[in-house]
């Protein structure tokens, strides 16, 4: 047959590979490839991928407890007079493909090429290390977009020093508008902490932002377990595994912070203040908490598939019933009729005159007589 006249045959090495590249395309979220090319050396660093903005934005806010300053701007080097003054100094920068921003703020604050490449390789473990002179944290800022029905992740990078801090975000936008908030009227105790306090606010900002994503992602669970209980269908199925590879990505980008906020706790670094300990040891257990929740998910995900397979079965079973039913009752209605449409010639039914009355009401008897032995056998 020729090919081009089957559509459905045309390119089986096509269809193969389409399948393959939806698989590569869902499983990118949880196989980073490094950004540099293999055999680069270390400290190489390597545009991350443009996201919002075309331009990075630099936005400098500086306080203590009786001043506040907040502006943006365009170079680093606007912030140099503030990096050893007494005030605490955060400098946040939205975008990571300008190298050459990246390479001065290095420069100018003293951090390492490594971590410098770490920055800019937004498929960072989150994970802290201790430089001396400053602490590098990475972590995973998440959101859940109504629309998109998938888990939405952001690195996020701080280097904190001893009177400054600087944060590194992919994109314009994230959940830190309180910790800005609390700054700029002076709530709480933030205006008279210092740089470690503040990078304490950020990181307790974006994991409180989790328990938003688990509220959002626990309502989506509660929609499909009642569709699988009333209606599933074949799209059920799907929405089910694309929520329970969210749940592993969800899993993948909060497990390993426990061990980043436990390192903070632990190790003694004169840049952490010892009163800060306890608050980061508040989100530990605000961290232990979220974990404990996503194994819950990821058992109901696990019922929810038998939810799916048992009313899938019990629908296949009703509906078997009813054929077998209706089958057995057709059995010796069939087994008559075939009797009398044999064609023998002497037959002595065949010439009586309610003959044909006699055989409905025959047929009409056996299939009402069947149905209530059926109704009080309880099979139906």
């Amino acid at each position: 047959m020729d090919q081009t006249r089957n559509p459905a045959k045309k390119n089986p090495i096509k269809r193969v590979a389409r399948g393959v590249g939806q698989a590569k395309r869902t499983l990118t979220r949880f196989i980073k490839k490094p950004a540099h090319a293999p055999g680069t050396s270390p400290g190489t660093l390597v545009p991350a991928p443009e996201k919002k903005s075309a331009k990075s934005r630099i936005t400098l806010i500086a306080y203590d407890q009786d001043h506040y300053l907040k502006k943006e701007i365009d170079t680093i080097e606007e912030a140099l007079p503030l990096k050893d003054s007494p005030t605490v100094t955060w400098i946040n920068i939205d975008g990571l493909h300008d190298i050459a921003l990246i390479e001065s703020v290095g420069r100018q604050f003293g951090i390492h090429p490594l971590t410098q490449e770490d920055i800019v390789n937004i498929g960072q473990r989150p994970k802290a290390e201790d430089f001396d002179d400053y602490i590098y944290i990475v972590f995973k800022m998440l959101s859940y977009r109504d629309g998109t029905d998938q888990i939405e992740s952001e690195q996020v990078s701080l280097i904190l020093g001893s009177n400054f801090l600087i944060s590194f975000q992919e994109a314009p936008g994230d959940v830190m508008a309180p910790v800005r908030e609390r700054i700029e009227k002076g709530k709480g105790r933030i205006r008279k902490a210092g740089c470690d306090y503040l990078a304490y606010a950020l990181i307790d900002a974006v994991v409180d932002h989790y328990f938003l994503v688990l509220e959002a992602f626990g309502e989506k669970i509660e929609d499909l377990e009642a569709e699988l209980l009333s209606d599933p269908t074949p799209n059920s199925l799907q929405r089910l595994y694309a929520m329970k590879r969210d749940v592993i990505f969800f899993r993948k980008q909060v497990w390993p912070i426990r061990e980043l906020l436990n390192r903070l706790v632990k190790e003694e670094s004169p840049l952490i203040d010892k009163s800060v300990d306890v608050f980061i040891s508040d989100v530990y257990d605000h961290t232990i908490q979220i974990i404990d929740t996503i194994e819950s998910f990821r058992d109901l995900m696990a019922g929810l598939l038998d939810i799916y397979l048992s009313t899938i079965s019990n629908r296949m079973n009703a509906i078997m019933k009813m054929l077998t039913i209706m089958a057995t009752i057709f059995i010796p209605l069939s087994f008559i009729a075939g009797i009398y449409g044999m064609n023998f010639e002497y037959m002595p039914e065949l010439k009586w005159h309610w003959a044909y009355p006699a055989l409905w009401v025959i047929f009409i008897s056996i299939f009402l007589g069947m149905l209530a032995w059926f109704k009080s056998k309880k099979w139906l």
